[in-house]
């Protein structure tokens, strides 16, 4: 029986009470980031592989199911807001399409000529990279994509919690984060999921700050699209020019960004 369908350290969980169920699945998740950085040395090598694709131009794919294809989908959205980068750069794709996104669309996941379709419609070249996401490393929608597009000289990589999986066999970069029994049986979306989100993080984090989407540490690309961000972007000129607010304020309106506030200041001062 693989890791995460294996049966939980606790039993009788409906004989809890809340406090000793919050401390039990608090005590469990301290186990996320310790299994993860057992791992980091496969993430630096699939991160590396991943800046030099888009440096030369290519995008970044995550492919999955359920939890895992949300996940992808939420990290993909999250990168033109935060970074500046392109939509269409980052893609999440899940199984069963968009509508899969807030309701499970039965058998999606088993379908194992679904995948390579749903790629070809992003034209997805040899210039790209791929991960697939499934705890479970057993999910046909997400093996067939990593299997079809490796076979087109796609380079591959996946974030798994079982080790030894078919979809590692089909990744040239396999992550494999070995969490352990979920708090309740089987419920990939807890610890697993936590896992899968806590990697794309650092996947996609560390990416956009190789490809200069970060200056210091500030998000200097991010778009303006609420007054919070507003906000932010003022902050970060004051602190980065040393000017006062209506002068930040000023520079923002005028140039539209913060790196072009920052750049073209600099260079005038």
């Amino acid at each position: 029986m693989s890791t995460t369908e294996s049966a939980s350290n606790y039993n009788h969980l409906e004989q809890m009470n809340t406090l000793d169920l919050l401390v039990n699945i608090n005590r469990e998740d301290r186990a996320v980031p310790v299994a993860i950085e057992k791992v980091i040395p496969q993430i630096e090598k699939l991160v590396d592989v991943i800046v030099e694709k888009m440096r030369a131009g290519g995008r970044l794919f995550y492919i999955g199911a359920g939890t895992s294809g949300r996940l992808g989908i939420l990290d993909a959205s999250e990168i033109p807001p935060t970074y500046g980068m392109p939509h269409g750069k980052v893609i999440g794709i899940i199984a069963g399409g968009d509508q899969a996104i807030r309701k499970a669309v039965e058998h999606a996941e088993d379908n194992q000529d679904q995948a390579w379709k749903d790629l070809q419609q992003f034209d997805i070249s040899s210039a790209d990279v791929l991960i697939g996401i499934a705890a479970s490393g057993k999910t046909p929608y997400v093996i067939s994509g990593l299997k079809d597009a490796r076979a087109h000289g796609i380079v591959t990589g996946c974030i798994t919690c079982n080790a030894g999986t078919e979809l590692a066999h089909h990744a040239d970069h396999p992550i494999e984060v070995i969490v352990g029994p979920e708090f309740v049986t089987g419920s990939t979306r807890m610890k697993a999921g936590t896992a899968q989100k806590l990697v794309l993080n650092m996947i996609s984090t560390t990416t956009m700050i190789r490809l200069g989407r970060v200056k210091g540490n500030k998000m200097v690309d991010m778009q303006l699209t609420n007054i919070k961000l507003i906000d932010r972007g003022v902050r970060m000129i004051m602190d980065e020019l040393g000017v006062d607010q209506p002068k930040a304020e000023e520079l923002l309106k005028e140039f539209g960004n913060v790196r072009r506030v920052i750049d073209s200041y600099t260079g005038h001062a």
